[in-house]
Parts: C-alpha cells; sequence; structure tokens
C-alpha cells in the first residue's frame, strides 16, 4: 500500500470563507497554548506533558471557551498530535547530535492548515462538506483513487484548497529491465548514466527582477498599512509561483526517470553543507535536488520499483572505465584518463553513481 495526496481548490462563500479563517485562527492559539503548558510543566515539575494527557483536557476546554464548540473535535485532536510530532523529531534530532531546533510558537504567517482526520468531511460531488463550516464548492479536476484517509484545508495567499490523504495499492508497472545512475548539476538538473542531458529551467534566477520589483514595493511602504499586505500578498503569490514552477519540473523528470528504468541511483547530497558556500547557494536552492529525488522515490514506490541514494565522494573524479583517480577543477567539463577513456565529466559521475548503487544492491 501506498500513500498519495491529491489537491483540489475549493471555492467558500465569504461566510465559509471568515468560519474557515477563524478556525486556523483558533488551532494557531490551541498549538501556542499547549506549547507554553509544556514548557512551564517542565519548567516548574520537571515533568512532560504526554499527547494523550493534553487530549484529556480538551473537553474541559471546551466548557471554559465555548468559541472551541465550533471547531470539529478531530480537527483539535490533530493540533496536539502536530505539537507532539514536532516534540518528538525535536528529541530525534538531539539523538543524532545535530541542530535540535527547539518547536517555536507559531505566527499568523506560519499556521495555514487543520485536518480531518477520520470524519467530519465528504465528497458530494461539486461539493464538500466539512464539519461546522458547511458545503464548500470544489474543483475536483480528476478523480481520486484509493480510500480518503484525511482532509486537510489549506489557505495560503489567499486562496483555499483541500488535500486528500489516499491510501492506494501499489500498482506494478512494467519492467525495461534497465538500471540508471543521475549526477545533480546547476547548468544542467540531472544527468543520467546513459547520457541523458535534462535542463534546468533556473526558475528563481528568470524571475528575480520581478522579486525585486515586489520586494522594494513592499519596502517602500508603511508597516501596518493595506498598501503594504497587499505588496506582501504580491510578493508572495511571486515565491509560491516559482515553487509550482519547481515543483512542475521535478514531477515531469521524475515520471520520465520512473518510466523508463526499474532501479535509479541518486547522489546523497548534502545540501545544508553546500549551501554555505555562498557564491552556489542561490544555484543550489534554485535546482531543488532534493525535492527531485523525493517525488522520484514516492512515484518509483508506487510502480514497484526502486530509488537508491550513495555517497557521492569522489564520483566526478575516478575513472568510470578503469578506476583511476584523475582529479580536475570544476571547470574542467570532459574527463580525460590515461586509459584512453573520455567522457562528459557528469557522464562519468553518473556511471559511478550507478555502480556504488549495483554494489548496494548486490
Amino acid at each position: 500500500m501506498a500513500m498519495i495526496t491529491y489537491k483540489f481548490k475549493l471555492e467558500p462563500t465569504a461566510e465559509q470563507q471568515k468560519k474557515i479563517v477563524e478556525t486556523l485562527h483558533l488551532c494557531r492559539w490551541l498549538y501556542n497554548t499547549c506549547l507554553e503548558q509544556r514548557i512551564q510543566t517542565y519548567k516548574q515539575q520537571k515533568k512532560s506533558i504526554s499527547f494523550y494527557t493534553q487530549k484529556k483536557e480538551l473537553p474541559l476546554l471546551k466548557k471554559e471557551l465555548p468559541i472551541f464548540k465550533t471547531v470539529h473535535s478531530q480537527v483539535l485532536q490533530n493540533v496536539l498530535e502536530r505539537l507532539d510530532k514536532a516534540y518528538q523529531a525535536f528529541f530525534k534530532r538531539l539523538a543524532k547530535g545535530g541542530k535540535a531546533g527547539f518547536p517555536r510558537f507559531q505566527g499568523k504567517n506560519r499556521f495555514h492548515s487543520f485536518t480531518y482526520t477520520q470524519s467530519g468531511f465528504q465528497l458530494k460531488k461539486k461539493y464538500l462538506y466539512l464539519s461546522k463550516i458547511g458545503e464548500v464548492r470544489i474543483k475536483q479536476h480528476r478523480q481520486i483513487q484509493g480510500n480518503i484517509k484525511t482532509c486537510a484545508v489549506v489557505h495560503k495567499n489567499g486562496q483555499f484548497y483541500a488535500c486528500f490523504s489516499c491510501e492506494v495499492e501499489t500498482k506494478k508497472s512494467f519492467k525495461t529491465n534497465q538500471v540508471v545512475g543521475v549526477d545533480m548539476g546547476i547548468t544542467h538538473l540531472a544527468i543520467t548514466s546513459d547520457g541523458q542531458f535534462f535542463d534546468n529551467p533556473k526558475h528563481l534566477r528568470k524571475s528575480e527582477r520581478r522579486l525585486k520589483r515586489r520586494q522594494r514595493s513592499v519596502s517602500k511602504k508603511k508597516k501596518g498599512s493595506n498598501r503594504r499586505k497587499k505588496a506582501v500578498h504580491l510578493l508572495a503569490k511571486c515565491h509560491e509561483h516559482i515553487a509550482n514552477q519547481r515543483k512542475d519540473t521535478a514531477h515531469k523528470i521524475s515520471r520520465q526517470l520512473v518510466n523508463g528504468y526499474d532501479v535509479i541511483v541518486f547522489e546523497d547530497l548534502n545540501i545544508q553543507g553546500m549551501v554555505k558556500n555562498h557564491k552556489l547557494a542561490k544555484s543550489i536552492v534554485d535546482s531543488a535536488w532534493r525535492q527531485l529525488i523525493q517525488i522520484t522515490t514516492y512515484k518509483a514506490e508506487n510502480a514497484g520499483k526502486q530509488v537508491i541514494e550513495v555517497n557521492p565522494y569522489h564520483t566526478s573524479q575516478v575513472c568510470s572505465n578503469c578506476g583511476q583517480l584523475v582529479k580536475k577543477t570544476l571547470a574542467e567539463r570532459k574527463h580525460r584518463c590515461k586509459c584512453g577513456y573520455q567522457e562528459h565529466r557528469d557522464v562519468n559521475a553518473a556511471k559511478n553513481i550507478l555502480k556504488l548503487g549495483l554494489q548496494k544492491i548486490a
């Protein structure tokens, strides 16, 4: 079984929009209050509050603050689950010795969604029934497959969306008996071991002039004014458009890879470390390598295929033909070895990546 998420646009009435925004406000208040409760309890009593303890207090909260009766019970429970997951992730990072990142309080611009986990929602042709909100018109542009597990309502940049997480059976796609190694780059987004080059559209670079214009417009407006809010909204929409372009590119490339190969081998890149190089940071972020790997991975799992990540150490320096180390600068785009083998630098790296991946399988 695999999980797939379907995202559809909602067209709520003015009254329904008001209810959705109010629900988000109450969920954010609950999240921040419960986070404060956990922090203060630990400071004063050196005890940790569990998810179940806070969950049991929800009926009491509704008695003291009747406004919370306007929010579906499972939506409130999911808020506490989100907080608990943030704590669990924090402890895992501590155990690994990485940057801890303690759960933070959520501001207005950081809390965009609430989730119905098991009930409280129902699709009715052109409408989506949401408990405590009503029947909201939905643009269902494709058929949903599998069993719907959760429904998340998202409010972002003035738009409303419904995201359905569905459990579907893994479909065994046709076998191609082909394997491939993929080298990630900046000039080309992805280069395969069989010599296929996928161009990097560089969406952020192409939109820089428009972004700068929007950012200047924001900086000129008075803080707290309606004109500044409008300028911020336009800037956010511009960033969202770029993010959607990146996602679209990743979907197209990943589909070609999954359709064409049974085993796909990527580099396990330390992107956080790489972006510390300020000369390449913007280009690396614009390439969105991790997004491409994640999308390819879930599509491969749904098709019964395999994605492997390997350590990229020396893959661009070692000769894929004889295994000899041939040191090259970043400016050298051609691999030339004493054994006589010549190849494009990135194709040579992709072949080394493929070899490492096949060693993992063997």
